[in-house]
Parts: C-alpha cells; sequence; structure tokens
C-alpha cells in the first residue's frame, strides 16, 4: 500500500519523477516540472492527468500543431502515433500512465 500527497512532491531537475506502481509492464509515475518537455511519440498509448498546475499540451494531427491549455483535473489520452510536447505554465505536477520504458 502506498499514500502518495502530490501536492508536495517536488524533483531535483525538470520532468523528475517519482515511480508509483509498475502493472504488467504499464507504469504510474508523478512528475514535477517547471519547463517543456520535448516533441515525441510514445511507443504505446499514454494517459496524462494534470494534479496540480497548468499545462498547455501541444500535439500535431495529420501534420497540423494544435494546442490546448489543461487545467488541474484535467486528463489528455495520447494514442499510438500522437506526436506532443507538454509545456507547463509555471510549476505543474502530473500523473503519467504509460508503457514502461516509453519516452
Amino acid at each position: 500500500m502506498k499514500i502518495v500527497r502530490s501536492r508536495t512532491f517536488t524533483a531535483e531537475r525538470a520532468w523528475g519523477a517519482l515511480d508509483i506502481a509498475n502493472m504488467n509492464g504499464i507504469t504510474t509515475r508523478l512528475h514535477w516540472t517547471d519547463q517543456p518537455y520535448k516533441w515525441h511519440v510514445n511507443d504505446g498509448e499514454e494517459v496524462f492527468a494534470v494534479l496540480d498546475g497548468r499545462v498547455e499540451m501541444r500535439y500535431r494531427e495529420a501534420g497540423v500543431e494544435h494546442s490546448t491549455v489543461l487545467e488541474t483535473g484535467d486528463v489528455f489520452h495520447a494514442s499510438i502515433g500522437t506526436e506532443h510536447v507538454a509545456h507547463p505554465i509555471g510549476e505543474a505536477r502530473i500523473l503519467v500512465i504509460e508503457s514502461e520504458g516509453s519516452v
């Protein structure tokens, strides 16, 4: 059993993570960041839930870039092949569920 107080979690570097669970190759990790990530495509699907803060999520569909601001409580699902990048607006804490070893 584990209880995680996400609002108090910080990392030593942007996108530092606390591993919460690995369920048959699907990882659940809590990330802290105040810096953008990088454009990437995951090996599988990804669920990205903003637990604290705000995040501008940029993604490309058919080569066209889109952007939306995710508020605390919002969830972004990246299907296989979705190119995307997260830009926090200030500090953010994000729960990410994805295949083990994904980018």
